[in-house]
């Protein structure tokens, strides 16, 4: 569902992109293409900071939002997706945020006023709150990343790793042709 948020502001999504019937994209939206964004995923874009202005939410080309996914942000603060960028199935991303391109964000993380940088893999449920991970930098499943975190004990994606997030993004970019072609079906 395609609706305005209080504001007036619709969203807009590029024609190649491919948004389940039963995810709700709301307010200043913007969806470039190729991306496929899955069943019950929330993209809302309508809260304003205290002089009214509200930065939008972008998905870069090429990338995924996975079932069950919440991307929200707190006073109008920016949220951007990279491109070829996967967020997994029912994880938070909560701006202020910035997520680089080529990054996995695995099922049932939180992101929380924070960068991520390009490269990077958040595996399941873990949390990265208030700090900044440089580029290719590897967060196992079940961590709290924050601002006390010493990012020396946080390593680098291995080689493994790099390739599971690739195969995901090329695999999500295959469904949104074919969800493409099968739209009027359903």
């Amino acid at each position: 569902m395609i609706r305005r948020n209080p504001r007036g502001d619709l969203p807009v999504v590029h024609p190649n992109a491919f948004v389940d019937p039963t995810a709700i994209l709301c307010g200043k939206v913007i969806v470039h293409e190729n991306v496929f964004i899955g069943p019950y995923a929330v993209i809302r874009a309508d809260e304003v900071d205290a002089n009214g202005h509200m930065d939008p939410i972008v998905i870069g080309a090429h990338s995924n939002i996975q079932d069950g996914v919440v991307i929200h942000s707190k006073s109008g603060a920016p949220v951007t997706i990279g491109e070829h960028t996967s967020i997994a199935h029912r994880a938070i991303v909560h701006g202020p945020c910035e997520v680089g391109s080529n990054a996995f964000i695995g099922f049932n993380s939180v992101l929380f006023n924070c960068k991520v940088g390009n490269g990077c893999v958040v595996r399941y449920n873990a949390v990265v709150d208030g700090c900044d991970l440089p580029d290719d930098f590897y967060v196992p499943s079940t961590e709290r990343i924050g601002p006390q975190t010493d990012l020396a004990t946080v390593p680098k994606v291995s080689a493994q790793a790099s390739e599971f997030s690739e195969d995901v993004a090329r695999t999500n970019n295959s469904l949104v042709q074919g969800y493409k072609q099968i739209q009027n079906e359903f």
